[in-house]
């Protein structure tokens, strides 16, 4: 099983665990900022079973229907993780403000704090171990389920604060104005995990810094004289490299064929965690002027 796989059963065993914790005191306390958590993990839940399903099938070999695969499910996985947060977000919002107009009277905070510094130790070890996974595997599913949890231990961490100054003040309204904090805090850290998933599912190129490194290892090529047509795009644990190659008129097929593969091997070397598909057309002359031509007309 794929060390992704692995981290996600993880993840899903936690989260199962804290949902049961939080949910039991967040309901007999009547903390919003308890039950807000509560829903937070369970959430968490839901999005861990749905990223063991999306590696489950991305990880699968093309065929007749998918010719390149289903590794596209990974960034639309992200995607999905994203508006989850949003939208419970959304929720614990709409539960704080409720709770601002209708005070309610808040029970068992001794139990509270105790499932509150719980969840933070386990929630920080669980980051621990997908930061871990993510560096290993490049995996951008693992990463946003890391950033999701490293939000909660921030949203945890809040809400013990919470707990403990309206024991020590008595003052309730503490407890909704955080839940209000939270919710703000969560949408604002969905956002990125969003855009990311979204500019991948659309075949957005790589980055500048890592189009420079390609560009240097066509470059390096002295038996070439020029290249255009690159095109990246990224597709989950997939990179796709395709370009147009230009090698001297004279040069033998043969001789062009051993260059490009060891161009294929180098470019393949610049993303070791990632599953990388190089495309390399082989010109005998710069034709760059005469592509732009025709796709012009």
């Amino acid at each position: 099983m794929r060390l992704e796989k692995n981290a996600t059963l993880v993840s899903t065993s936690v989260a199962s665990l804290l949902v049961v914790m939080k949910m039991s005191i967040g309901i007999l306390s009547g903390s919003i900022a308890v039950l807000a958590s509560a829903i937070d993990s369970l959430l968490d839940l839901i999005v861990s079973l749905f990223n063991y399903f999306a590696l489950h099938n991305a990880e699968k070999d093309p065929d007749d229907n998918f010719n390149y695969g289903r590794s596209k499910i990974e960034p639309l996985a992200a995607v999905v993780e994203g508006v989850v947060i949003s939208l419970s977000a959304l929720f614990i919002l709409y539960e704080a403000l409720l709770k601002i107009a209708h005070p309610r009277e808040m029970d068992y905070m001794s139990e509270s704090i105790v499932v509150m510094l719980l969840s933070i130790i386990i929630t920080s070890l669980l980051v621990l171990f997908l930061n871990s996974v993510a560096k290993k595997t490049g995996n951008m599913v693992i990463r946003a389920d890391a950033l999701h949890y490293k939000t909660d231990i921030f949203s945890n961490g809040s809400v013990l604060l919470a707990l403990g100054l309206v024991s020590f003040t008595g003052e309730e309204l503490i407890d909704p104005i955080l839940g209000v904090g939270i919710g703000i805090y969560m949408i604002y850290s969905a956002m990125p995990i969003i855009k990311e998933g979204i500019l991948m599912l659309l075949d957005a190129a790589l980055s500048q810094e890592d189009i420079k490194k390609i560009t240097d290892i066509i470059e390096s090529k002295k038996e070439t004289t020029n290249y255009h047509n690159l095109q990246t795009r990224e597709s989950g644990s997939h990179i796709f490299i395709s370009v147009h190659v230009v090698f001297n008129v004279s040069i033998s097929l043969y001789d062009a064929h051993l260059i490009s593969d060891k161009l294929e091997i180098q470019l393949k070397g610049l993303f070791k965690n990632k599953k990388v598909h190089v495309l390399i057309h082989m010109d005998p002359y710069d034709d760059s002027e005469i592509n732009e031509m025709e796709e012009t007309y």
